[in-house]
C-alpha cells in the first residue's frame, strides 16, 4: 500500500476505533469482557493502530511541503508550552479519567488547570496537533496532526455525553462549574507546580525531537 494511503488508513482506524470503543461498543464489550478485559482489549487496539501509524509515517515522504519557516517554528514552540502545561495538570484530580475517585473529584471546586477547561488533556493534544499543522512541514505530519486534532476535540465533546450518563449529577455539577472551551486567561493561575512540571516536560520533549526526528525543535532550535 502507498505509504501516505496507509498512514491515512491507520489514522482513520485510530480515530474510528477510539470513538466506537469509547461509545457505542463500550457497554456491550464491558458486559462480555468485564471492565478489566475491556481495558485490555481497548489498549491492544489502540497500540495496534499507533504501531501501524508509526510504521506508515516512517515510510512516507519526510518533507514534501514548503514549510512555514521561522515564523511557523516560533508559533509551534509557543503553542507546545501550554499544551504540556495542560497535559501535566490533567494527570491529577481529573474526573474525566478512569478513576474510582472520579465522582469525588467532580464534586470538588475546580482548581488549577481545571479553571481553564474540564478537558485539559484533550486541549493539550489539540494544541500539540495545531503546532504541527502550522509548521506545514509534510503531508504525513498533517495527516497525523489532523487525526489527533479530531480525536482530541470531538473526543472531548463526546466524553461530556458519556460522563454525563456514567456519573449523572456529579458530572452535571462539574460541567456547570467548568468549561469545554478553554478560558486562557486562567492559565496563569494553574499553579507553580504545574507550570514547572509542564515546562520541564516541554524542554525535555523538544530536546528529544532532534535524536528522534533529526530536526531541532523548541528553544533548542535557536541555541
Amino acid at each position: 500500500m502507498e505509504p501516505l494511503v496507509s498512514l491515512a488508513a491507520a489514522s482513520l482506524a485510530l480515530v474510528g476505533t477510539h470513538f466506537a470503543l469509547s461509545h457505542p461498543l463500550r457497554a456491550p464489550l464491558v458486559r462480555r469482557l468485564g471492565a478489566m478485559g475491556f481495558q485490555g482489549f481497548y489498549s491492544l487496539v489502540a497500540l495496534g493502530c499507533v504501531a501501524w501509524m508509526t510504521l506508515a509515517f516512517r515510510a512516507a515522504p519526510a518533507a514534501d511541503l514548503s514549510g512555514s519557516g521561522e515564523v511557523g517554528w516560533i508559533v509551534a514552540t509557543v503553542l507546545t508550552l501550554p499544551a504540556l502545561v495542560l497535559f501535566t495538570g490533567s494527570l491529577r484530580g481529573n474526573p474525566a479519567m478512569p478513576d474510582p475517585r472520579a465522582d469525588r473529584h467532580a464534586l470538588q471546586e475546580p482548581s488549577g488547570i481545571f479553571r481553564v477547561t474540564r478537558h485539559p488533556m484533550m486541549w493539550g493534544f489539540a494544541l500539540w496537533a495545531l503546532s504541527h499543522v502550522v509548521l506545514w512541514w509534510s503531508v504525513r505530519t498533517l495527516i497525523v496532526a489532523g487525526s489527533v486534532l479530531v480525536l482530541a476535540l470531538v473526543g472531548a465533546h463526546l466524553q461530556d455525553h458519556k460522563k454525563s450518563e456514567l456519573m449523572g449529577d456529579a458530572w452535571a455539577r462539574w460541567s456547570a462549574r467548568t468549561s469545554y472551551w478553554p478560558r486562557w486567561s486562567a492559565l496563569g493561575r494553574a499553579g507553580a507546580t504545574v507550570w514547572l512540571a509542564g515546562s520541564a516536560l516541554w524542554l525535555a520533549l523538544s530536546w528529544a525531537h532532534l535524536p528522534a526526528a533529526s530536526i531541532p525543535a523548541g528553544v533548542w532550535r535557536w541555541l
